[in-house]
């Protein structure tokens, strides 16, 4: 029996990048899925519905920071799959970002860090955690980042935005706690998807080396290092475990 067998998982920010390593992982252990995502993710729900079967996934094109589009998107996941089990956030405006000084970053530019990084895991917990308490069981998992614990320089909208989640998850986990559901945050290290190679090859070569040097582990990170978490923290083996975060990033976190 798989792990997620029986479980409805709803995953922003999963047509690219990381998020299509989350979506495979998510349905190849059972879960049936919707996957939500800025850019159409139907290439992807097709080659899982192939694998999986037609009614293990959907797919919606979403922004997150719209509430309008975020109560769509939770009505369509309840009305084809029937529940909500599993949310992760993990929509974020990272991979195109430049590195930039904080005396040099556009207002509009932050602003729209954070309405996709904060507003968008706040709204999808909004509308999405009545489903969960009305079950009395969910979990929510919110995607961190290593770098609120550094603090790295030229990143201050997008650390700023990943803190903000972290300290989110800290403040849900106990609001639901009583309702049986468990919010935790993932925080993978620098990791090189698809999308942080193909879109900004700067940031690449500026921080890959020095992301192997602060690790335990002396290797580069891959989207696959994330899955184990991932899936111990959307299933019943994390059940009394939630506020935390579990950094994902080759020791150079201590937490």
């Amino acid at each position: 029996m798989a792990r997620l067998d029986n479980r409805v998982a709803l995953l922003t920010g999963g047509a690219k990048g990381i998020g299509v390593h989350y979506a495979k992982k998510l349905a190849g252990e059972g879960a049936r899925l919707m996957i939500a995502d800025i850019s159409d993710a139907r290439d992807l729900a097709a080659d899982i519905a192939r694998e999986h079967g037609a009614n293990s996934v959907a797919s919606s094109v979403t922004d997150v920071s719209d509430e309008t589009a975020v109560k769509k998107l939770v009505a369509d996941t309840v009305e084809r799959f029937g529940k909500i089990d599993i949310l992760v956030n993990n929509a974020a405006l990272f991979a195109p970002l430049k590195e930039q000084k904080v005396l040099d970053i556009d207002v509009a530019l932050w602003d729209r860090v954070m309405a996709i990084n904060v507003r968008g895991v706040f709204l999808m917990t909004k509308h999405v955690a009545p489903h969960m308490i009305a079950q009395k069981y969910g979990k929510i998992i919110n995607i961190s980042s290593g770098t609120v614990a550094r603090g790295i320089p030229n990143f201050s909208h997008y650390v700023t935005s990943k803190g903000a989640v972290t300290a989110f998850t800290r403040s849900i986990s106990r609001e639901l706690g009583e309702h049986n559901i468990c919010v935790n945050s993932l925080a993978p290290g620098f990791t090189l998807s698809d999308s942080v190679i193909n879109e900004n090859p700067g940031h690449l070569a500026h921080s890959q080396q020095p992301s192997i040097v602060r690790r335990a582990i002396k290797r580069d990170e891959y989207p696959e290092d994330l899955l184990g978490a991932l899936v111990f923290l959307a299933s019943a083996d994390s059940d009394f475990i939630t506020g935390q975060t579990i950094a994902v990033d080759g020791g150079a976190t201590n937490t």
